[in-house]
């Protein structure tokens, strides 16, 4: 069994969608990245790519390769879960935070675990996502980015 880690946080701007989890949250801003910038899922492709020792997703998923600019975490994760069946993988359990002031996360956190369950093809019950606010310190409670983290363990 391998345990891993994952981090990911993004700028808060106008003009952007704000997806988290896979899921297309109604707010007055997103978050800037290469990609669609969605937190909850790098930071949980970090933690099953870290476990399995195959490096970050900024190896796998360059934010310089013009082909993921604008791409769908969900198909990235979707890579990462080939990625760990091609290396003998199966994923044990995911649990994974977001931290944001606003907006609030539960309303979408169901959508969210049946989006990585569905593309990682393991069932529902073995994914955990919970959200926190930071009582309004730092950056996140500032309002001013979202972050995310996660760990996995691997069998």
């Amino acid at each position: 069994m391998r345990i891993g880690m994952g981090y990911d946080v993004h700028k808060l701007v106008e003009g952007r969608k704000l997806i988290i989890g896979g899921v297309d949250i109604p707010y007055e801003k997103g978050l800037l990245g290469h990609s669609d910038a969605d937190v909850l899922l790098h930071a949980i492709m970090d933690a099953l790519l870290g476990a399995a020792g195959l490096d970050d997703i900024g190896k796998h998923f360059p934010d310089t390769d013009e082909r993921y600019r604008g791409v769908s975490s969900l198909k990235l994760l979707a890579n990462v879960g080939h990625l760990l069946k091609e290396n003998g993988f199966e994923i044990g359990n995911i649990d994974a935070t977001v931290i944001a002031q606003r907006p609030k996360m539960r309303p979408y956190i169901d959508t969210m675990r049946q989006n990585v369950a569905r593309v990682l093809e393991i069932s529902v019950e073995d994914i955990n996502i919970k959200a926190t606010t930071e009582e309004g310190l730092g950056f996140t409670g500032e309002e001013l980015g979202i972050s995310a983290q996660a760990i996995c363990l691997l069998k």
